[in-house]
């Protein structure tokens, strides 16, 4: 049964993996978006990494592909469960402190190709930590499946392969464009909202400085502010998060001016 269960393991997150890093692989750019976000001000405020972001994505995602491939094949069992169980463990800390921080709100784990809410993210890397937890106590139910020759060079392939595939996808388009802006997309449409779609719920919140304190106050608590409290700023407060079109944020600019509209209404 244990071995049943590390059989199943092993491929489960080996395929999960490989998957994951494909996707990712296909547009780097996208995920070295990401990767900016969580090295932003709001964050973890440590910009300084932000020029490093899309060399960091292209090692992390060829590492993904690599690792999978490594785990399936069963190829330097203890180096490729330790560096899978190291890289979830940090994958789950950054979809934990999203979630629960609302401060990214898709991790870019499978790109464009599915987006997942920050808790619906963290879900998966819970899973795919207990999965990884499996292996790493049963590491020697793990045999490699080929000569040692042979998984060198099946090895060696995935990362020159992977390379050349990021190579190809940064000088060109993304292999499988699951972008909004692929080409063929429709602007306009992919601009609509439609009909009878969920509508955000949104919250305006009021900052008083009460005795050298910022204070918060919803539209309720206006009346029950305290007197001599100085009227700070107003920010809008998501409660619940509306559709979202594919297309929300095309403009046109020139000069500080945005010719969006006179744009799209040209043949």
């Amino acid at each position: 049964m244990k071995n049943i269960i590390t059989q199943f393991s092993r491929i489960f997150v080996g395929i999960l993996f490989i998957i994951s890093g494909l996707i990712k692989l296909n547009d780097p750019v996208g995920f070295s978006y990401k990767l900016a976000e969580y090295f932003s001000e709001p964050v973890f405020n440590m910009p300084f990494f932000v020029p490093f972001a899309l060399g960091i994505a292209l090692f992390l995602v060829i590492l993904e592909v690599v690792l999978g491939i490594m785990l399936l094949i069963g190829y330097k069992t203890k180096v490729t469960v330790w560096s899978l169980l190291v890289l979830i463990v940090m994958f789950t800390f950054l979809t934990f402190y999203s979630a629960y921080f609302n401060v990214v709100k898709d991790c870019g784990c499978f790109g464009d190709a599915l987006k997942l809410t920050p808790w619906q993210s963290f879900t998966k890397d819970i899973v795919l930590l207990f999965f990884i937890l499996v292996l790493f106590f049963n590491k020697k139910l793990i045999q490699p499946l080929f000569r040692t020759t042979v998984q060198n060079i099946i090895i060696y392939a995935s990362i020159v392969l992977s390379a050349f595939m990021g190579v190809i996808v940064l000088n060109h388009l993304p292999l499988i464009d699951f972008r909004p802006f692929k080409v063929g997309n429709n602007i306009q449409q992919g601009m609509q909202i439609p009909d009878g779609a969920d509508k955000s719920v949104v919250e305006m919140v009021f900052i008083y400085k009460v005795n050298g304190v910022d204070k918060e106050f919803t539209e309720k608590d206006l009346m029950s502010i305290p007197e001599g409290a100085v009227f700070v700023d107003r920010k809008d407060k998501v409660i619940t998060e509306g559709y979202v079109p594919p297309i929300h944020d095309f403009t046109m600019e020139k000069d500080g001016s945005d010719y969006k509209d006179q744009f799209l209404r040209e043949p």
